[in-house]
């Protein structure tokens, strides 16, 4: 008996016939192993190349116009008229003074130089040290050492006098102590100058400019106390007294001495009777003036100095400090302290 095979056939489901027969069409008319064709991209106009010829020829004007420029320049150079050399002139180089200060400064000679280091004055510090050559025109005027210590060797008190510069040792004060080396403390030609001045106008000129100076300074330091009348008639009293000093200027050392005295009495009068807060005052008592400020006069002497009050005792203090900075900037710089212009020419002025 002969079999027979029987498959049912589901439309719905594609035939493996059907379906390579309808696959160009699901992929929308493309046919299997083509690609599709992109249009390619323009280039871009390329500039012509240049022409190595007119390159050369353009590089051979920019030469001969360059050459014609600078043979005008030299043709108008020749042209001028030569001018004759100038004498030789030294130059006067401006010899400032070398100040030391601190703990352990050190001078020696070292191969004909001298070693100059500095001192310590705070910790961590890197020692300064400087090397001066014999005839340099840098050398120092003078060398200061300011309240410090050290050693020096006997070869720099040789080198020094050689070089014709003195060493000056000063006081925390700004008094000399000692000068070691060729040289004077003071500068001849300066000290003459001070000396000439003092004897002409220009030392009453030198005078009221500083007594200018410092009632302008007492004027501006009014305006920082507390208002009041007496502060008041303190200030228009030393702005009266700067428009004197301006319009009608002193003849005289001592009509300049009144003037500068008149002022004061304003400005410390403006300080008197100013309130002063304490501390501690149940614990220490304080005297009854301390609670306000009073008159510069002490009451051990009877004038500014042994100051009584502890206000009038800062003032001195801080003036004490001034006067030192004053006469150390005037020794260094070869002025000699002791000239004076507007008070007595003596050690103690």
């Amino acid at each position: 008996m002969q079999k027979v095979r029987f498959r049912i056939h589901d439309e719905s489901t594609p035939t493996p016939e059907s379906g390579a027969q309808e696959q160009p069409a699901r992929g929308r008319g493309r046919l299997r192993g083509k690609k599709d064709s992109k249009p390619r991209k323009r280039r871009r106009d390329l500039p012509p190349a240049p022409d190595p010829a007119a390159m050369v020829a353009e590089e051979e004007a920019r030469e001969d116009a360059a050459w014609a420029k600078r043979g005008q320049v030299w043709q108008n150079s020749a042209a001028e008229t030569p001018k004759p050399p100038r004498a030789y002139r030294w130059r006067n180089v401006e010899r400032k003074p070398l100040v030391l200060v601190g703990h352990g400064v050190r001078l020696r000679v070292h191969q004909g130089t001298l070693l100059v280091q500095n001192g310590f004055t705070h910790y961590p510090q890197k020692r300064e040290e400087l090397r001066l050559f014999p005839g340099d025109s840098r050398l120092p005027s003078r060398i200061i050492a300011l309240d410090s210590d050290g050693s020096i060797s006997l070869d720099v008190i040789k080198w020094l006098s050689q070089q014709h510069i003195p060493l000056v040792l000063l006081s925390w004060q700004g008094e000399v102590v000692s000068v070691v080396g060729d040289g004077a403390v003071y500068d001849p030609s300066l000290r003459e100058a001070q000396l000439a001045a003092r004897r002409s106008a220009v030392g009453l000129k030198i005078s009221t400019g500083l007594i200018q100076d410092k009632i302008a300074n007492s004027r501006d330091t009014l305006e920082i106390l507390p208002s009041s009348p007496v502060v008041g008639a303190a200030a228009d009293k030393l702005r009266g007294t700067l428009e004197e000093l301006h319009d009608r200027p002193p003849e005289s050392m001592d009509e300049l001495r009144f003037v500068e005295a008149r002022a004061a009495y304003a400005y410390f009068a403006a300080w008197q009777m100013l309130p002063l807060r304490w501390k501690g005052t149940g614990r220490k008592p304080i005297p009854p003036e301390w609670w306000h400020i009073v008159a510069r006069a002490s009451m051990v002497s009877g004038r500014n100095r042994h100051a009584s009050h502890p206000v009038n005792a800062m003032l001195n203090y801080a003036y004490a400090v001034l006067e030192s900075q004053v006469r150390i900037a005037t020794v260094s710089q070869g002025l000699d302290p002791q000239v004076g212009y507007l008070h007595a020419c003596r050690s103690s002025a």
